[in-house]
């Protein structure tokens, strides 16, 4: 069975090009790419190209809604949409020559009373025919702060493994919901705690009082220093840092490792293979311009050269 990715605040992403950045001054913009983006997008064209073959619902309205939905018709990605009133959002990433990023990302749709409701419905309807469902990304605005919460207790009711990944409010509504796994990167599980976190250690015991919170795995993302993945139940936990590369981009890094990691859990591989081979995954993001696939030959590279760690 597929995976049930779930949308709710997709995007067009719109990736201008420029010298540089001139505050108070005019900014020319050399060239524009524009591709189908947001989280649950990204993490559901990662599986399919890792060879999945995802199931994808997600909540588009307006012209950018219909541009994003050629689009993903365009790659062959198998979508359910949900139409929305309010036109789905364009996130802006501006870039330098040097390759420094400014990223611009709007709230999003507001979603009405009706329209939440379809989204459960749509929900609980397709998880009958899903391996696990993966939530990913913000929520549009007027979504209650429970939505997840909501949504990974009817995963858990259908007997589907919940994945998260999400941050501020929501993140903290849906701990409480014991999600399978959470992965939050190393900003938003300061957030979490609500204290800033320094040395790896202190990494490490936040990942694993977040993992007692939700009964299940913590995987934190943690740029070019790697990730963590813990699990306070199984007492188990397990660190990876990346080969050494140079970086082209980091957007969608993070959704990379998720739906790598995503995949190696429908495949009841253990969980090394899931932390190997989403770093590997991640880091072969950083390696191709934002929105850009790499050779899967890379990632295989990739995780050959990374060691796994017990902590």
């Amino acid at each position: 069975m597929p995976a049930l990715v779930l949308a709710l605040n997709p995007s067009i992403d719109a990736e201008w090009r420029v010298d540089e950045v001139r505050w108070q001054e005019k900014n020319i913009v050399q060239g524009e790419r524009r591709w189908a983006g947001g989280k649950g997008v990204n993490v559901a064209r990662w599986l399919q190209h890792l060879g999945d073959r995802p199931h994808l619902l997600i909540a588009l309205g307006g012209a950018t809604g219909s541009e994003l939905a050629r689009q993903l018709r365009a790659e062959r990605i198998k979508a359910k949409i949900i139409a929305l009133r309010e036109p789905t959002r364009v996130n802006v990433i501006v870039t330098t020559e040097q390759g420094r990023q400014l990223r611009f990302n709007p709230l999003g749709p507001k979603l009405s009373t009706l329209e939440c409701r379809t989204i459960f419905e749509e929900t609980k309807r397709e998880l009958h025919s899903a391996s696990c469902l993966i939530l990913s990304g913000s929520l549009p605005r007027s979504a209650p702060v429970q939505t997840y919460a909501r949504l990974i207790r009817l995963a858990r009711l259908s007997g589907r493994k919940p994945l998260l990944d999400c941050d501020g409010a929501s993140f903290a509504a849906a701990v409480g919901a014991q999600p399978f796994l959470v992965k939050p990167n190393d900003h938003e599980l300061e957030q979490w705690l609500g204290r800033t976190l320094v040395l790896e250690r202190a990494i490490v015991r936040a990942a694993k009082a977040l993992s007692t919170a939700t009964g299940g795995w913590v995987l934190v993302s943690r740029g070019e220093r790697g990730a963590i993945l813990v699990n306070e139940r199984e007492a188990v936990g397990f660190t990876a840092h990346i080969p050494v590369g140079q970086a082209v981009n980091t957007v969608g890094a993070g959704d990379a490792m998720f739906a790598a990691v995503a995949r190696q859990i429908e495949r009841n591989a253990p969980p090394q293979e899931w932390l190997r081979w989403g770093v590997a995954t991640g880091t072969s993001a950083t390696r191709c311009e934002a929105g850009e696939l790499p050779k899967l030959s890379l990632i295989t590279r990739l995780a050959c050269n990374i060691a796994i760690r017990e902590i």
